[in-house]
C-alpha cells in the first residue's frame, strides 16, 4: 500500500531515481525481477526485440540500455508470470468481469489458449485452434457481401502480419480495415499528405543534433515517450531552444533527469528543457500556429528564394494571416500578443528548426488545419529538407506508422491496389472501406455484422462508449487476436472468441525455424525484432501464423500459398518488396545494424503533390465564445498507463496517487464555480443529440488555464459523440470537448 498522499504535487525532475524505482516496481509487481531485466538487454539491440512502449527510434542499437520507464512496464507486462487460464474463466463470468476496472483486467496476466464465448453459461470456455478457424469461416462466408465484415489492426502489429492482413482481407472482398491511426494521428496524414506529399515526418534523429530550435505543440514525452526526453536533454545541454505550448504544465516538458547519467543520477543533476513553457487554451494551438505564421510574414524574414522554387499558394495565405487581428489571435490562442512574439523571434532566431505534434494537436474538429498551419510555419524559413529541420509527428503505437505503410488503410491507392493485384493475381476491391467512426456506425446500424481486431482494445479506446458497446453487442462475431485480458473481450457479439497470440519478446518458432519480424518507427526506419523467451503458452501462435490459418480456412480458392508463406517469414518480405515502394531488397537492407531508413521526399524538397510543389493552406480561426459554466476537457493519459493499458493507479508527475476518476481544474476555475479542490463531480457534455455523462470525480487544483479541463480516458471516453471528430480526418475530437460540472450527490 502506498504511504503517499492522493494528491501530492511532484517538484522533481522527471526521469531520475523515481523512474527507476518505478521500473523495478514493475518487474516486481510482474513477478519476473531476472526474467525481465535480462529480457531488458535485448530491447532495441540489432538481435534483439523492438520495444513495444512507444515508436520513438532507436539511438544507438549497439548501447547495453536502450529503454526507458515506458518500455520497462510494457516488457513487464508481457513477460508476466501470471497466467489467464480456462481455470479463471471458469471460476469468472464475463458479466463478473465486466464489472471491474482495466486495471483489474491487465493485471490477471497473460492469455493462454483460444477461448469461445458459452451463452448459456455465460463464460469463456476453450476452443481448438483449427476449431476457432473454421467457426469464423463459416461466419464470414455466410455474409450477404464481404463489406459486412470489418478487420481492425492495432499499432502493435509487425509489418509482416500486417501486410498478410491487409492481403486477406482485399482477398476477402473489402476494404473495411480501420486502425487505431484513424484515432490518433489520421490528421497527421491528411494534412501532410495534401501539403507536402507524404503523410509522415520527414526529420530523423540526427536532424535533433543539429536543431537550433525545437518546437513542441500538444505532447507530453514524459509520460509518452520518454526516450525523448534524452534528445531534447542533449539539445537543450548545447544550446538548442525547446518551445512548449501544452495547456498543462507537464514535468517532463520542464526537467529531466537521465537515469542513464552517472551524472545526473550521483549528482543530483537535472537538465531545463523547456527555456520557453507557453499554456494556451484548449483548442487555441491554430491561433497560435496562425500568430507565429503573422510575425514571420510581417517582420518580412520569409524565405522566398525556397518559397519561390518549392512551393504554391503563398501569396493568398500571407494575405489572409495579415488580415488576421491580434486581439482575435489573442482571444483564440488564450496567450498574450507579447508572448506570440516572443516564441515568434525564438523562430526568427534560429536556421534550422524541427516542430513536434502529439495527440494533442490531433484529436480537435481543426487539427488538419492546425497541422497544415504548422507545416506553412516551416514553410516559411525553408525549414523542410534542411539539416536539423522539418514535422515530426510523434506516433505512439510502435508500429502504427509501418502499419499504414503494409496498407492498414480504408482508403487505398489505385497504385498500391494495382501492384498487390498483379502480385497475387486477384482483382482487389476498389470502393473505399469504413474508418473507425465508420465502422462503428455500420455494426450500430446493422450493415456490418462481424468484428475481427487484430490487437487492441477497440472497446476502451473509441468514443462514444455507451454507443460503441452496444454497436459491439449486435454483432453476430466478434474475435479479437490478443495477448491480455481487455475490455474488448467482454463487450462481445453473440458469438465470440478471443485468440492468444505471441508476444514481441517471445520466440518465434515456424516449420523453417525461428522468426524475426519487422517495424517502422515514427522517423521512418525500418528494422528487425526478435524474441528470445520461451513463449507463455505452448498453445500461442504468431500473428502472422494467425492470419495465414484464417486465410487458408476461410479461402479455399485463394492463388496465395499462405502457410507456405508463414514457414519463413522472409517469403512474407520477399512479396512486401515487390508490391511496396521503398522496400527493394528487403531481407537484406533490414539486416544492417539499426535497419535502413525509407526516404522522405520532403529531404530532398521533392514534394510528390498534384502541383509537384508543397502547398501553403489558409485557415480561418475559430471563434470562441464559451458559456460561462461551460469548460473545455482535453483526455489526457496517467504516467502508468499506455493507451487504454493500465499498468496501476498513479500518475507521478501530476502527482496523482492511487486515484483514475480525478478532474484537473485551474484554481480560478474552482473560484469562479464555486467548487472546492478535493470535492467530487459529475462532468456532462452536451450535444445535439442530447447529455453524456460522467461521474464522482474528484478535483485537483492544478496548473491549467482558466476554462479549461482534463482527465484521463478511457473513462471520459463516453462524454465524446461518434460525430465529434477532425474535420477531413475524422479523427475524435477528445482533446476539446466541451462540458459542465456539477456536485455528485450521493448513491
Amino acid at each position: 500500500m502506498s504511504h503517499k498522499k492522493p494528491i501530492e504535487h511532484y517538484l522533481k525532475p522527471a526521469g531520475g531515481w523515481d523512474a527507476l524505482r518505478s521500473s523495478w516496481q514493475a518487474l516486481r509487481d510482474q513477478q519476473v525481477v531476472m526474467k525481465g531485466a535480462s529480457t531488458l538487454l535485448r530491447a532495441n539491440q540489432p538481435r534483439g526485440f523492438d520495444c513495444p512502449g512507444c515508436a520513438w527510434p532507436d539511438r544507438n542499437p549497439h548501447s547495453t540500455f536502450e529503454f526507458c520507464e515506458n518500455g520497462v512496464k510494457a516488457v513487464a507486462n508481457e513477460t508476466t508470470s501470471k497466467r489467464v487460464t480456462r481455470a479463471f474463466f471458469e471460476q469468472h463470468t464475463v458479466a463478473w468481469l465486466d464489472q471491474q476496472d482495466d486495471h483489474f483486467l491487465e493485471a490477471q496476466g497473460r492469455l493462454t489458449e483460444p477461448m469461445l464465448y458459452d451463452a448459456a453459461s455465460d463464460r469463456y470456455r476453450p476452443i481448438a485452434w483449427n476449431e476457432a478457424f473454421a467457426s469464423i469461416a463459416r461466419a464470414l462466408n455466410t455474409l450477404g457481401s464481404p463489406d459486412e465484415a470489418i478487420f481492425y489492426t492495432s499499432g502493435r502489429t509487425s509489418n509482416e502480419a500486417a501486410f498478410l492482413y491487409q492481403l486477406f482481407v482485399r482477398e476477402f472482398g473489402t476494404n473495411n480495415l480501420p486502425d487505431c491511426s484513424n484515432m490518433c494521428h489520421e490528421a497527421s496524414g491528411v494534412a501532410l499528405t495534401e501539403q507536402l506529399g507524404s503523410g509522415k515526418g520527414s526529420v530523423t534523429l540526427e536532424d535533433f543534433e543539429l536543431a537550433q530550435a525545437i518546437f513542441i505543440f500538444g505532447q507530453n514525452p514524459g509520460t509518452n515517450h520518454p526516450r525523448m526526453l534524452g534528445e531534447l536533454r542533449s539539445a537543450a545541454k548545447r544550446g538548442c531552444r525547446i518551445v512548449a505550448f501544452n495547456p498543462l504544465r507537464e514535468r517532463g516538458l520542464e526537467r529531466f533527469a537521465n537515469p542513464q547519467s552517472p551524472a545526473d543520477m550521483l549528482g543530483g543533476g537535472s537538465t531545463q528543457l523547456a527555456s520557453e513553457y507557453y499554456q494556451p487554451r484548449i483548442g487555441g494551438d491554430l491561433a497560435v500556429a496562425t500568430a507565429l505564421c503573422k510575425v514571420v510574414i510581417e517582420s518580412g524574414a520569409v524565405d522566398r528564394e525556397f518559397v519561390d522554387a518549392h512551393t504554391h499558394g503563398y501569396e493568398d495565405f500571407a494575405a489572409t494571416v495579415r488580415a488576421t487581428q491580434w486581439d482575435a489571435l489573442e482571444r483564440e490562442s488564450g496567450l498574450s500578443r507579447a508572448d506570440l512574439e516572443q516564441a515568434a523571434r525564438t523562430y526568427l532566431d534560429s536556421t534550422a528548426t524541427i516542430v513536434c505534434w502529439g495527440m494533442g494537436i490531433t484529436q480537435h474538429a481543426r487539427s488538419v488545419a492546425t497541422i497544415q498551419m504548422l507545416g506553412n510555419l516551416l514553410l516559411l524559413r525553408g525549414n523542410i529538407g534542411r539539416p536539423g529541420a522539418g514535422p515530426c509527428p510523434v506516433r505512439g503505437h510502435s508500429n502504427v506508422q509501418g502499419d499504414r505503410t503494409m496498407g492498414i488503410y480504408e482508403q487505398p491507392s489505385a497504385i498500391f491496389l494495382d501492384r498487390l493485384g498483379a502480385e497475387f493475381d486477384f482483382a482487389p476491391p476498389r470502393a473505399h472501406g469504413f474508418d473507425t467512426v465508420a465502422a462503428i456506425q455500420a455494426m450500430h446500424d446493422g450493415r456490418a455484422k462481424v468484428f475481427f481486431a487484430m490487437g487492441g482494445n477497440f472497446a476502451a479506446a473509441t468514443p462514444d462508449t455507451a454507443l460503441t458497446h452496444e454497436a459491439l453487442r449486435r454483432c453476430e462475431l466478434t474475435v479479437h487476436v490478443s495477448t491480455k485480458l481487455n475490455r474488448s473481450h467482454l463487450v462481445h457479439g453473440r458469438d465470440a472468441l478471443i485468440l492468444p497470440c505471441l508476444g514481441r519478446t517471445e520466440i518465434d518458432l515456424q516449420a523453417d525455424g525461428p522468426q524475426a519480424v519487422t517495424v517502422e518507427d515514427s522517423m521512418s526506419m525500418v528494422h528487425l525484432s526478435s524474441g528470445m523467451n520461451p513463449p507463455a503458452s505452448e498453445h500461442l501462435m504468431s500473428e502472422p501464423a494467425i492470419i495465414a490459418h484464417l486465410a487458408a480456412a476461410t479461402l479455399p480458392g485463394s492463388r496465395t500459398p499462405w502457410l507456405e508463406l508463414v514457414r519463413d517469414y522472409d517469403r512474407i518480405r520477399d512479396r512486401i518488396a515487390r508490391v511496396i515502394e521503398g522496400f527493394a531488397d528487403f531481407n537484406v537492407r533490414v539486416r544492417t545494424d539499426g535497419g535502413f531508413h525509407l526516404h522522405h521526399p520532403g529531404r530532398s524538397r521533392m514534394f510528390p503533390t498534384a502541383s509537384g510543389k508543397a502547398g501553403f493552406f489558409a485557415h480561418a480561426l475559430d471563434s470562441h465564445r464559451a458559456q460561462d459554466d461551460v469548460l473545455q476537457l482535453m483526455t489526457v493519459r496517467s504516467h502508468d498507463q499506455y493507451n487504454t493499458t493500465v499498468y496501476g493507479l498513479d500518475d507521478r508527475y501530476r502527482g496523482v496517487h492511487g486515484l483514475r476518476r480525478v478532474c484537473f481544474i485551474s484554481t480560478a476555475d474552482l473560484a469562479r464555480l464555486g467548487l472546492r479542490d478535493g470535492e467530487h463531480v459529475d462532468i456532462t457534455s452536451v450535444w445535439h443529440d442530447g447529455e453524456r455523462t460522467v461521474r464522482d470525480f474528484r478535483l485537483v487544483e492544478y496548473d491549467i488555464p482558466s476554462g479549461c479541463l482534463a482527465s484521463y480516458f478511457p473513462e471520459t471516453n463516453a462524454l465524446v459523440p461518434l460525430d465529434h471528430h477532425a474535420e477531413r480526418a475524422r479523427t475524435p475530437a477528445s482533446k476539446s470537448i466541451p462540458v459542465r460540472l456539477r456536485r455528485s450527490t450521493p448513491a
